[in-house]
């Protein structure tokens, strides 16, 4: 004799119903599971139990891909059939879309900040770990990639303030090096030797005298032949 139907209704009893939901939830993840499995199928099970715990499975633990197929499919179907965009069931419908995009979205980012992993199979923790090292390479190199070109900028201007450098001693050099010749030029014409010199140079005094004295114009105005008759 056959099992008889069994009346679904609501479970009175608070204790008995957890335990209800708990293998039933079990069950239907295994399910959910096998399906996927057996006949490669792409599945997305949400569960919210009675205290809002949020309970779920996604083929290859990506639920955001199977929720992002699920709006392009439903998307594409709207199309089809021309709907009033106004109309307060549209509105509804986006809300509720938007709402549980936004719960995903904050469910994830609470696992990366390493927040309510309770829930969570060794699968799905071993997916977050792998997204969570997937960004700390990318990190990484973006953070190497920076500090190359910072380097790369500092041995730059070092270069061409070496080179400026170089450039600047060079003008002080020559710039030295004239001023050192001129002085010492000068102070030769100015040395009280310089009639000494001359002398051990076969130049009588006189005759260097006598050439300054011509090369000097005279403030007399008297001619020079008349000069040297009144000087004889």
């Amino acid at each position: 004799m056959g099992r008889g139907r069994v009346q679904l209704k609501r479970i009175e009893n608070k204790i008995n119903r957890q335990v209800t939901f708990s293998k039933r939830r079990s069950g239907l993840l295994k399910k959910a599971n096998e399906i996927s499995v057996l006949c490669d199928a792409e599945v997305g099970l949400i569960v919210f139990s009675t205290k809002g715990k949020l309970f779920e499975y996604a083929t290859d633990s990506c639920m955001e891909r199977v929720l992002e197929r699920y709006e392009r499919y439903s998307y594409a179907e709207r199309q089809l059939v021309p709907t009033d965009p106004t109309s307060p069931g549209s509105w509804t419908l986006e809300h509720a879309k938007l709402k549980a995009r936004l719960e995903v979205l904050q469910r994830n980012q609470k696992h990366y900040m390493g927040e309510d992993l309770d829930s969570l199979s060794m699968k799905e923790l071993h997916n977050v770990e792998h997204q969570l090292d997937s960004a700390l390479k990318h990190i990484r190199s973006r953070k190497n990639q920076l500090m190359h070109e910072s380097i790369s900028v500092l041995q730059k201007k070092v270069k061409e303030r070496e080179k400026e450098l170089a450039q600047q001693n060079q003008w002080d050099q020559q710039n030295h090096e004239i001023n050192s010749s001129s002085f010492v030029l000068q102070q030769q014409l100015d040395s009280p030797h310089l009639g000494e010199a001359y002398q051990s140079a076969g130049v009588d005094n006189g005759e260097v005298e006598g050439a300054n004295s011509q090369q000097q114009p005279t403030s007399t105005g008297m001619p020079q032949w008349m000069l040297r008759h009144l000087n004889g």
